[in-house]
């Protein structure tokens, strides 16, 4: 395999955190990453392809821009899709599913466009079609270009590989770390979540605070593709992270709740600095040591509970933390904004709203106490 020869690669996140993702592919080596609508784009390598799937915590999914031709009718398409070099990427005995969409194109029934790239994939390559196939191409035609991507990931990123519990509504591992990002958090203070769910938040900090690899314990889409070096992947796999005097902190009303999240700290092998517990809004006590993070994503009434009720829960945690957490920061994910205020907490900001669960959710920020 030949690691020198580069590609356009899109890393795709919720819309309105690009600039967070962009910070964060910055900050891993790709200084060139630039925010684009929906994601993070830049040139790379099949090395930097692996890495990034490998070590993004706020990417949804690796993108590789593979190659592109003009096309204006069903002809065209199909005589350049059979002179394409699919063999330069996908493999002969590796089942393949092709996703077309068309947009102001000559080129306009998506699905005669899909059958036509499959037969020619099918025929020059001899690759099995499949719908259940790991390996995913994107086609886009738009404006009579036809631009051909490979989804790189596979299952979507947030899926680390090792939380077997979740509870009603939960955050996806790459928007939580995205939010702990907005907050300006880095890994070098305690981190709470007082209604933890199955831990989401206090494992993604403690993974950020150890120098945890975000996809560390799955596999990725690539490992099927014809450029994978096996032996070149495992050297950019860490086995384990760095040491962490910092503590990440759990509570949540639920038992089950504050089982699941222990359960899946294991797996995650960072229940040595993660502990969770029993514990009503009321019992509410802050951690010894340096003030930190709390961040919480409560109950909305969209989908889960009276939102009438909610006000006088969003009013008891906004004075439980003026009252404790004194200096601490606080980040509270919300799609209320009026749920927000009921807090109480002085000098609160809103994000940019972002699509999560089929809402539009703001993370509101206050702090220090």
């Amino acid at each position: 395999m030949s690691d020198i020869k580069s590609f356009p690669i899109f890393l795709a996140c919720p819309p309105g955190l690009e600039p967070v993702l962009c910070a964060e592919a910055q900050e891993l080596g790709w200084g060139a990453a630039q925010a684009v609508p929906g994601g993070v784009e830049f040139e790379g390598t099949w090395r930097d392809i692996w890495r990034a799937n490998l070590e993004l915590r706020g990417a949804t999914r690796v993108l590789v821009r593979i190659g592109s031709f003009m096309a204006f009718h069903p002809a065209q398409l199909d005589k350049r899709a059979r002179k394409f070099p699919w063999g330069d990427v996908l493999r002969p005995d590796v089942p393949v599913r092709v996703e077309v969409v068309s947009k102001r194109s000559k080129i306009y029934h998506a699905g005669a466009a899909k059958q036509r790239i499959e037969r020619a994939i099918s025929e020059e390559l001899g690759a099995p079609l499949s719908a259940e196939a790991a390996v995913a191409l994107k086609v886009r035609i738009d404006d009579n270009v036809v631009t051909i991507s490979v989804d790189t990931s596979g299952e979507s990123l947030h899926k680390r590989g090792h939380k077997a519990a979740v509870g009603k509504a939960p955050m996806r591992e790459t928007l939580a770390a995205l939010f702990l990002r907005s907050c300006g958090y880095h890994g070098d203070e305690p981190v709470l979540d007082p209604m933890c769910g199955s831990g989401t938040f206090v494992i993604e900090a403690a993974e950020m605070a150890l120098g945890l690899q975000a996809g560390r314990a799955r596999h990725f889409a690539f490992e099927h593709l014809a450029s994978f070096d096996a032996a070149a992947f495992e050297t950019l796999r860490r086995a384990g992270g760095t040491e962490s005097a910092q503590r990440f902190f759990g509570s949540d009303r639920n038992t089950g709740a504050v089982q699941n999240a222990s359960d899946n700290a294991a797996r995650a092998q960072v229940d040595g600095v993660t502990s969770f517990h029993h514990a009503a809004i009321s019992d509410l006590k802050r951690p010894e040591g340096q003030a930190g993070l709390v961040i919480v994503n409560p109950p909305y009434g969209a989908r889960i509970g009276n939102k009438k009720l909610l006000f006088g829960l969003y009013g008891a945690l906004g004075q439980k933390l003026k009252e404790e957490f004194s200096g601490w920061r606080v980040g509270i994910i919300t799609s209320d904004s009026a749920l927000a205020r009921a807090t109480g907490l002085p000098n609160l900001t809103n994000g940019a709203p972002i699509p999560h669960g089929g809402l539009k959710v703001r993370l509101f920020q206050a702090g220090p106490l």
